[in-house]
């Protein structure tokens, strides 16, 4: 009995052991699919906002702007640069494109793309104090019953290929103007000398110098049409070495001195300063600012040439002349190819409107940067920088 009874209570044991022990392995297992649900989802989880995170960067990286509206036309998306074009301050999301941009000629594009069931195309200025040119791409996708489920606006920005345009242009009027105007006297001078005037000797040596001199200016047209082009395609190769400034400077007023008397000009350039550059085109440059400054200065004025002490490794050079100064409205436009501040004195003073523009390629071929200060009836100064020698 005793033995029935110690072999049952060891069999209860063994059964309670093993149940113990199946129910602690239950319990491994579940936490290990517990542990191991719960690190995938975490994984997932990672992965989901990692693609998120580079696909927000994608597309917040996008140079054209983009929006995204729902059926009801709300904007569920935009990017970060048509936030910029838009001039949009705070997150659009969830709202109208008359709430978030006030500009009805957008919403007349989402609309219409819509009704036309196809994608559509509209060039479009900005509004605001700093307009853009913008093309807008829009586009419509619908259900299988036609439903519109949402409309994209892909918005790129153009101001600055209608900037090029408009400088194409007014380069083309200018030099067409340029070449007509001396072509056309030249050819009326020709035309009278043909109909007798070559028989007066007088007369044909006025007009034949009257040839020279247009022949001559464009002559230097072309000569400095080609000297920009060259400088812009990078074709000029410069010859950059120590030059020592003062001794330039001084040949090319000498050079003023001998063939003009209306300014006193003066070299205020410091003994021994050297500049790393192309002697020729540093020359180049003095001569057309000095020019400028002896024709379009005060009569019987002054003009000086002189520098400042090396700053960060760069020389500063000034031309400064005591005339009528030029005004505000001019002096961010003086340094563009063919303006001029005075058209009628600039073109009998001789000059093609491209002195100043070459002077500013110049500089910035050597690294250096161009600049005027001005106050009117108290003259102008033109500087610039060169590396050290």
């Amino acid at each position: 009995m005793w033995h029935v009874l110690i072999f049952s209570t060891l069999v209860a044991f063994v059964l309670l052991d093993f149940w113990w022990a199946g129910r602690r392995l239950r319990r491994q297992r579940e936490q290990a699919r517990f542990e191991f649900t719960t690190e995938a989802m975490r994984r997932e989880s990672e992965l989901l906002a990692q693609a998120e995170a580079q696909r927000r960067a994608l597309f917040n990286s996008m140079v054209e702007g983009v929006l995204l509206l729902d059926a009801d036309g709300r904007i569920q998306l935009a990017n970060q640069s048509v936030l910029a074009l838009l001039t949009l301050e705070v997150d659009p999301r969830g709202r109208t494109l008359m709430e978030a941009s006030r500009w009805p000629a957008l919403k007349d594009i989402a609309d219409r793309a819509a009704a036309e069931k196809r994608v559509l195309d509209a060039e479009l200025e900005s509004p605001g104090p700093a307009p853009r040119a913008l093309v807008i791409n829009a586009a419509t996708w619908f259900d299988r019953d036609g439903r519109p489920l949402g409309t994209i606006l892909v918005l790129h920005d153009i101001t600055r290929l209608k900037e090029l345009e408009n400088t194409r242009r007014e380069f083309v009027a200018n030099v067409s103007h340029e070449l007509r105007t001396p072509l056309s006297l030249i050819k009326g001078f020709v035309e009278t000398l043909q109909d007798g005037a070559v028989n007066d000797p007088a007369t044909a040596a006025r007009f034949l110098e009257k040839i020279e001199k247009h022949t001559d200016r464009l002559a230097f047209l072309i000569e400095d049409l080609l000297t920009i082009s060259n400088l812009e395609c990078g074709k000029a190769v410069l010859n950059v070495q120590p030059v020592e400034l003062r001794a330039l400077v001084q040949r090319v007023l000498d050079d003023f001195k001998s063939h003009s008397a209306q300014a006193r000009l003066h070299n205020d350039v410091a003994d021994l300063l050297a500049v790393n550059a192309d002697a020729d085109r540093l020359e180049q440059v003095l001569v057309n600012l000095v020019d400028n400054a002896i024709k379009y200065g005060r009569a019987g004025g002054e003009v000086r040439v002189g520098s400042h002490a090396p700053m960060g490794g760069m020389v500063e050079v000034f031309v400064q002349d005591d005339g009528p100064g030029i005004p505000v409205e001019s002096r961010e436009r003086v340094f563009e190819r063919f303006y001029r501040v005075d058209k009628a004195r600039s073109r009998e003073a001789g000059g093609t409107g491209l002195g100043l523009a070459i002077v500013k390629h110049i500089v910035h071929a050597h690294g250096g940067e161009v600049r005027l200060e001005s106050e009117m009836g108290k003259g102008s100064t033109f500087s610039f920088t060169l590396p050290c020698g």
